[in-house]
């Protein structure tokens, strides 16, 4: 058993599976949903904002699937249930291609959802956790990067798509393309755990005598959910979570913005691929800046990588280099959800009851993903462009900042007061 450590380990081909995976469920699937909404609502006469509270329904549905999910993934064979669930979400894209009235889209967004919920969000750390012990922050960082580079390749050919054969075609094609290579995928290259191949995690054995010695020293460190959840800081914490998912959220609704400004929906989806390009690196340059500066300082770098985007949006959009570096950056936003929001949340209370706190704070998430996208459709709606969202934007962006100054002078004082232990 020892000479195998250094070899080759299967946990590489489940990393390899899970980029596959849930790049293709993410970029793929629901990051090119924005691609589709003008088309859409020109065509069947139905409003943006209508058209979008099929995001807040499955917003909502996501809130109440993800501790089922949880139970579902302990329980169950990881490759039947991932396999039920692709089917599920990929055929929930492809059968918005054959509807004809909004109401289509509100209750295709139930099972979209509940199959999105198991691939784009519990897959990769629930098999990550299982298969490596040592450099699981590293695989999560790949997996996100992977959905950049995928999301760089099938945003512009998505655009194409609709631009060529239609929006009814390409959910049609995208969804059913999706279930063909993501089924093969989950059957040939995941596993629930290494015990199914008779392996140990990856780096189990290197790590297991400095685990011993570290684990009470480092893992139980930090404030109690208990009197974190009475703090400015969460408060602030939970805030942070709200504002930088609307912004993020914003995404969906660039390729309506910009066909709004006059450029096609071929154009659109090739500066799309620059925003998944922002992802992928925003995702690597934030996981070493974090190591580096810390969480507190990456945060405030971020924001204001996000404020340079939507200054070139507003006030160059004319310009299609502008158009272009905008959205690239804004990727490094949508970046900064998986990548800054945990690591601030470790910053501010530790370890000691992390799951709770992350999860408690995290319902800022869901909330914006129910209120911001809906909304911004509708502001679009009644004044008949994405100005005010803008300016929104960049309130939100200086908010965040100050949000994150303010919440690490109130850890200080937690601190003091003697209750990190």
């Amino acid at each position: 058993m020892g000479t195998k450590v250094n070899k080759f380990h299967f946990a590489w081909l489940v990393l390899i599976g899970l980029c596959i995976t849930v790049g293709l469920g993410k970029s793929g699937l629901n990051n090119s949903a924005g691609l589709f909404l003008s088309p859409v609502s020109q065509d069947l006469g139905v409003g943006i904002g209508n058209l979008t509270l099929y995001f807040s329904i499955a917003s909502i549905v996501t809130m109440v699937f993800l501790p089922i999910g949880g139970k579902l993934m302990a329980k169950y064979d990881t490759r039947v249930l991932l396999s039920i669930a692709i089917i599920l979400q990929g055929g929930a894209f492809a059968l918005f291609g054959l509807m004809n009235s909004v109401w289509g889209w509100y209750v295709l967004s139930i099972p979209l959802a509940v199959g999105g919920v198991l691939i784009t969000v519990l897959a990769g750390p629930v098999l990550v956790n299982q298969w490596f012990k040592k450099r699981s922050g590293m695989a999560l960082g790949i997996i996100t990067a992977a959905g950049g580079l995928i999301g760089a390749f099938t945003q512009p050919l998505i655009g194409q798509l609709i631009g060529s054969q239609g929006w009814r075609s390409a959910y049609i094609i995208v969804g059913i393309a999706a279930i063909i290579i993501i089924v093969p995928t989950i059957v040939l290259l995941l596993r629930k755990s290494p015990s199914d191949k008779g392996l140990m995690p990856y780096g189990a054995e290197e790590n297991e005598a400095s685990d011993k010695g570290k684990e009470k020293n480092s893992n139980q460190s930090g404030i109690t959910f208990a009197d974190a959840k009475k703090s400015i800081a969460f408060a602030l914490l939970t805030l942070f979570f709200f504002f930088i998912t609307s912004i993020a959220s914003f995404s969906i609704h660039i390729p309506s913005y910009l066909m709004n400004q006059g450029f096609s929906i071929e154009f659109t989806g090739n500066v799309m691929a620059a925003m998944m390009v922002g992802v992928l690196v925003g995702s690597i340059l934030f996981g070493y800046l974090i190591d580096k500066i810390g969480a507190k300082n990456t945060a405030v770098i971020a924001m204001t990588i996000g404020l340079v985007s939507i200054m070139l949006l507003l006030f160059f959009v004319k310009f299609t280099v502008a158009i272009v570096a905008a959205v690239g950056l804004f990727g490094f936003v949508s970046a900064s959800i998986g990548t800054i929001a945990p690591a601030i949340t470790s910053a501010l209370f530790g370890n000691r009851d992390y799951s709770q706190i992350y999860s408690t704070a995290s319902v800022g998430l869901a909330v914006a993903g129910i209120i911001a996208l809906p909304l911004y459709g509708y502001i679009f709606d009644f004044t008949g462009s994405y100005t005010l969202v803008l300016y929104t934007l960049i309130a939100m962006l200086i908010t965040n900042i100050v949000c994150v100054f303010i919440a690490f002078t109130n850890k200080e004082k937690m601190v003091k007061a003697g209750l990190w232990k």
